[in-house]
């Protein structure tokens, strides 16, 4: 008999509901994912899973949206997680500062541990021109990085995109060598990806990849915001962009991971792919 995993858990990326009329140019129907969620908790709910992680753009525009899609995890009977998306601060400007709270989270960013496992969650939209306040010194650091960017003929320099500040950075740097003293594994969860190079990637992409690298105990980065999905393997770590929920007008995309000792097992649901993720 196949060992047991040490444990399970759910992803979701990019259900970015709103109660408006399909982008048929994008072909993302914001309004269907309400009953695209019900479905994958439904489906979640059979399973024995540790937690259930969103990955950002849990809206795609305004604060009423909130009202309409949290409830419906309500119905979750696992421990939940999200992380913010660009498309989360797409609000009145009162509310920028709030949208945290509003989903639940603790803080911004934050980490926890798992059976030998490490899970760091990362805000990547500080440095942006949507999440910080007008007139937030963050939002000129973004559009610097943009235009550095542009110059370099980056692909990623769009003003969909964000980046870590310092001292989140530091923070992530600390955490890195805290699981490693603690003989942990790591799993990064961000919004943004990093690799392969893509029009989407975060903007301090290149600074983070290099970071990684650093720590050969890190085996995955998880991350949405990339709808189309995507996957690649740099320094021993696996990259996987799991596909936006939102699109399409009935197929659905979402995940169960099964942590073994050995690899990790995704099971893709509707257009999700599977895979096999051996660990060193």
């Amino acid at each position: 008999m196949p060992s047991a995993p040490l444990f399970r858990f759910g992803v979701i990326a990019d259900p970015q509901y709103a109660d408006l009329a399909p982008n048929l140019t994008l072909n993302r129907y914001p309004a269907n994912s309400l009953d695209k969620l019900r479905a994958a908790i439904e489906e979640f709910n059979r399973h024995d899973l540790a937690f259930v992680v969103t990955l950002g753009d849990i809206i795609d525009r305004e604060w009423k949206s909130f009202d309409a899609v949290l409830p419906v995890y309500q119905a979750l009977r696992h421990r939940k997680h999200f992380l913010l998306g660009n498309h989360d601060f797409a609000v009145a400007p009162q509310h920028l500062g709030t949208v945290p709270a509003r989903v639940g989270m603790p803080s911004p960013y934050y980490d926890f541990s798992l059976s030998g496992y490490r899970f760091i969650a990362l805000d990547g939209n500080e440095i942006s021109v949507f999440a910080p306040p007008e007139g937030d010194p963050r939002r000129q650091e973004a559009k610097d990085l943009m235009k550095a960017l542009e110059i370099a003929g980056a692909l990623n320099g769009q003003r969909w995109n964000g980046a870590i500040g310092d001292t989140q950075y530091d923070w992530l740097a600390a955490k890195l060598k805290e699981a490693k003293a603690a003989g942990e594994k790591v799993i990064v969860l961000n919004h943004y990806p990093i690799f392969p190079e893509n029009a989407h990637n975060a903007l301090d992409s290149d600074r983070m990849l290099s970071l990684l690298a650093e720590h050969d105990h890190v085996v995955a980065y998880l991350n949405g915001h990339n709808h189309a999905g995507n996957f690649g393997v740099s320094g021993g770590t696996y990259f996987v962009n799991f596909m936006g929920m939102v699109d399409t007008e009935d197929t659905s995309a979402y995940s169960i991971v099964s942590v073994y000792d050995d690899r990790l097992e995704i099971t893709g649901f509707g257009r999700e792919t599977d895979r096999t993720l051996a660990l060193r």
